[in-house]
């Protein structure tokens, strides 16, 4: 039972557990969508606010009044020139009478080496701090337009303003090489702006200084902390990452407003506030573990309840299995009593095998000595032919007796070397032909020239003189007998077949007893130990003898060794 619901426990906290995982990186998922739809809004306002800008600077270069006060060296005329150009931009009112959606602070013009050249007065061109005016300069005048940030610390700001410098090369028509830049400065209108409607607060990271309106100077000062350690010197995240500033937590993401400039690195920062994403996802939890609680609860009290069930049949399984240790105890005293009852009767067989050899080969003696004498009557002599060859039957089967003891103390062990079969099976035929043949049989043979077997050869030779004289003793007159041999894989199958009256289906299952002896062998000589000898033999080779058919007038046998190397390799 306390296993079941601690089960039941781990799965409803692990249940929890992904659950409230899932919940919270859906949230989060949403989250960043929605933060990633209101950049790209921004984005694409400040991509046209640069469009504009820039087709500005660059009519204003154009201007042939400019070009000629720079290309004549009247560089005293230089913002006399472009004072009334510049007017309606640093105005913010343009041509056509409607508000110019770009306003410039200030401007001015760079020298052949990139440094400022100063105007007359700061009333038209715009002021601009000593610090700042030094900024302005570059190493090299510029190829292309260039965009910086510059920082500047006004009077009354809260922590200072950022502003942005559009610097565009004036090429002479003479040279086609820049001989001047204009420099324009502008309102950056980012750190400025407000917040959006998902509160995205906007502002410029530029040399460690944070221009970003709206929060305190703690929380600017523990922003400008994170950032200096998120943002490399020409780097930027390039996926939104949390912050913590201020006792709140921000999605803080970067981009690079002048990658490649010849101004310092300048960075757009968007800080979504987490306080309603968080909120949201301690709902979602609290109802998560609220309705995992309740499932726990349900999951144990079904627990309980299932275990009460489960337990009974436990309870009586417990007993069964008592019992049957019981039965099983009383079974392995009674197999051991068995095994030794077996090796009891091994022995006794090996040893009354072994004491009959010498009284028997006594009585053979005996009845050659008698046959050997001249003087003996027909009749006698034919009775003592009959007990040689009792004698003989006799010693045959103290010698398989002996065999099978052998074998049943595990003491036969095969030694395996290459047999031909074949030659194996034309000697055992060559015997069974010398000896008289009351049925006139037709033997038929389908044997390859040659085919070795892994085996011994007493043994194997063994095992064919009992199936061909079994296959010659149970024949018919005038029947036949097949002897044919093949190979399947690597093993070699011979088939003993032969005519005669088919062995009983209820007899077939001892087939391979020890002294079994079918109705057919009644009338003929045998101890019932030929069959379980030979299978025995076989499977100490590693092979298989089976009764293969049984029908009507014909009965066949099939037994199966294993090849020799050289045949197994073919």
């Amino acid at each position: 039972m306390a296993a079941i619901m601690l089960v039941v426990a781990l799965l409803t906290v692990a249940g929890l557990s992904i659950a409230a995982r899932s919940a919270v990186a859906g949230a989060e998922r949403e989250l960043h969508a929605e933060f990633r739809a209101a950049l790209d809004a921004l984005n694409t306002a400040r991509e046209v606010r640069a469009l504009h800008l820039a087709q500005r600077c660059r009519l204003l270069v154009e201007n042939s009044r400019i070009h000629a006060a720079l290309e004549d060296d009247a560089l005293d005329l230089l913002y006399i020139s472009a004072r009334d150009e510049l007017s309606d931009l640093m105005a913010a009112t343009s041509a056509a009478g409607r508000g110019s959606p770009v306003r410039a602070r200030f401007y001015r013009f760079l020298d052949a080496r990139g440094s400022v050249i100063l105007p007359p007065n700061d009333y038209d061109a715009g002021a601009v701090s000593r610090d700042q005016s030094s900024r302005l300069g570059l190493s090299h005048l510029p190829v292309e337009a260039q965009i910086g940030f510059i920082p500047q610390l006004r009077e009354g700001a809260d922590g200072g303003e950022i502003d942005e410098v559009v610097t565009t090369p004036i090429v002479s028509t003479e040279s086609n090489r820049a001989i001047a830049a204009l420099v324009v400065g502008l309102a950056t209108e980012i750190s400025t702006a407000s917040p959006g409607r998902n509160g995205i607060r906007r502002g410029l990271w530029v040399e460690g200084h944070l221009d970003l309106a709206g929060v305190s100077a703690v929380t600017r000062s523990e922003l400008a902390q994170a950032m200096t350690a998120l943002f490399p010197v020409s780097a930027a995240p390039s996926t939104a990452t949390t912050i913590e500033a201020g006792g709140r937590r921000f999605l803080l993401l970067g981009q690079p407003l002048n990658r490649g400039s010849l101004y310092p690195a300048a960075f757009e920062v968007f800080l979504y506030p987490l306080d309603a994403s968080a909120a949201e996802q301690s709902r979602v939890r609290w109802e998560i573990l609220g309705g995992g609680a309740l499932f726990l609860l349900v999951g144990m009290v079904a627990s309980h309840l299932i275990a009460v069930r489960l337990s009974r049949p436990v309870e009586r399984l417990a007993i069964d299995s008592e019992a049957n240790a019981t039965e099983r105890s009383r079974a392995e005293a009674a197999l051991e009593l068995t095994q030794a009852e077996l090796e009891r009767s091994a022995r006794f067989s090996a040893n009354a095998s072994h004491q009959l050899k010498t009284p028997v080969a006594v009585l053979r003696a005996g009845l050659d000595e008698l046959l050997a004498r001249d003087d003996l009557p027909p009749a006698i002599r034919e009775e003592l032919v009959g007990l040689v060859g009792e004698t003989t039957r006799f010693t045959g089967m103290i010698e398989e007796l002996l065999l099978l003891s052998r074998m049943d103390a595990g003491r036969v062990r095969i030694e395996f070397l290459p047999v031909d079969l074949v030659h194996l099976v034309e000697s055992c035929l060559d015997d069974f032909s010398v000896l008289p043949d009351p049925f006139g049989l037709d033997i038929i043979t389908r044997l390859p020239q040659s085919l070795e077997v892994a085996g011994e050869k007493r043994y194997l030779s063994h095992v064919l003189q009992n199936l061909v004289e079994n296959a010659r003793n149970y024949n018919r007159a005038r029947g036949r007998i097949e002897i044919a041999l093949r190979t399947e894989g690597a093993m070699a199958i011979l088939s003993i077949g032969n005519t005669g009256r088919s062995i009983p289906r209820s007899h077939q299952a001892h087939l391979f007893d020890r002294f079994h002896r079918g109705a057919a062998a009644e009338n003929l000589p045998g101890h019932g130990l030929g069959l379980n000898l030979a299978r025995e033999l076989v499977r100490l080779h590693r092979g298989e003898l089976r009764l293969a058919t049984s029908v009507e007038d014909w009965t066949e046998f099939q037994v199966s060794f294993p090849l020799a190397i050289e045949n197994s390799s073919l």
